[in-house]
């Protein structure tokens, strides 16, 4: 998937026509979409095309369950357009592809997968496909299966003929399971796996392929059951705390630019914000809060490889 070409105004137009929608009118399905669920899936693809000859998978893995469901109606109604007008100064052929995941544990629709896009109209389609359930099972929700099914179900191009990494964005405000549990892997994805598999497994997994990031909404939510502490374990530097949910989209292109060494400096990356995302004033410095500390990381010297989870607290609790 991925052909087609982009067009930003096209989805501008279609943000701003639902941007005084409530969430309820912007996310009609009140279940999995069919071709949405991820059970039987071999692979989801990014492929270069003659539109699309250097072609980069982007992966947005969204918590939507109840405590985070404004930021896909954020990404519907106002920040998508942003964040591919940023990117595509950076990146020419940007493919999009969206998951949505809840708690395996007690959710209806624990993950959902759309399709690598490069078409506004598609990238929006799939976005606005996803059901928002809402809910979510207590302490925990299924960061591990949207994971590995981006690690081990996607199939991209930049990877596997350049060697280029594509970048995998996740949201979410609560800790990790500690393992991916073959019992579900099997229900959700109909695979069979010979055991568990621990989660720093799983996070290392996701980084062969993806420049892969979570971030979490802001400051407040980073605090709560030491879900930031206990993140930075497994990705460290990669764990963005952003200033607002609002933010989600600007981040993320932002990373792009600091990964690609487009932004290197706090002044770049305000550039960028003003030029690109237009943020200005206190909005902008709330973002440049929020992603410098990863260019200063990067700058420093390769960033440490994923982590166990030890005891501090909390980590997990499985039904």
């Amino acid at each position: 998937m991925g052909h087609g070409e982009y067009d930003l105004q096209a989805h501008q137009a279609a943000t701003r026509a639902r941007a005084a929608l409530p969430s309820a009118q912007v996310f009609e399905s009140n279940g999995c979409h069919p071709e949405m669920r991820p059970f039987g899936v071999t692979v989801r693809e990014s492929r270069d095309s003659e539109a699309h000859p250097d072609s980069v998978g982007v992966v947005f893995a969204l918590d939507v369950s109840g405590s985070m469901g404004e930021i896909p109606q954020a990404l519907a109604t106002e920040t998508m357009p942003l964040f591919m007008e940023s990117v595509l100064t950076v990146l020419p052929d940007p493919q999009v592809l969206f998951i949505a995941f809840g708690n395996a544990w007690a959710d209806r629709s624990p993950l959902q997968v759309g399709q690598f896009e490069s078409e506004a109209a598609l990238i929006d389609r799939w976005l606005s496909a996803t059901h928002l359930e809402g809910g979510g099972g207590g302490l925990g929700e299924s960061y591990d299966l949207a994971m590995y099914f981006a690690a081990r179900h996607t199939s991209m191009d930049c990877y596997e003929k350049r060697q280029r990494k594509g970048y995998f964005f996740m949201t979410g405000d609560e800790v990790p399971f500690t393992h991916l549990t073959a019992s579900q892997v099997q229900s959700v994805l109909g695979e069979a796996l010979n055991g568990d598999i621990a989660i720093h497994d799983v996070a290392t997994m996701v980084t062969e392929a993806f420049h892969a990031f979570f971030l979490i909404p802001d400051a407040a939510r980073a605090k709560q059951f030491e879900c930031e502490a206990t993140w930075r374990l497994l990705w460290s530097d990669r764990v963005i705390v952003l200033g607002a949910p609002e933010d989600t989209a600007v981040a993320c292109a932002l990373l792009i630019g600091i990964q690609e060494g487009k932004l290197r400096t706090a002044a770049d990356i305000e550039r960028q914000l003003e030029e690109h995302l237009h943020r200005t004033g206190a909005e902008r410095d709330r973002v440049v809060r929020a992603v410098l500390p990863y260019a200063e990381a990067l700058a420093r010297g390769p960033l440490k490889p994923p982590g166990p989870l030890f005891a501090r607290g909390p980590t997990s609790f499985q039904g």
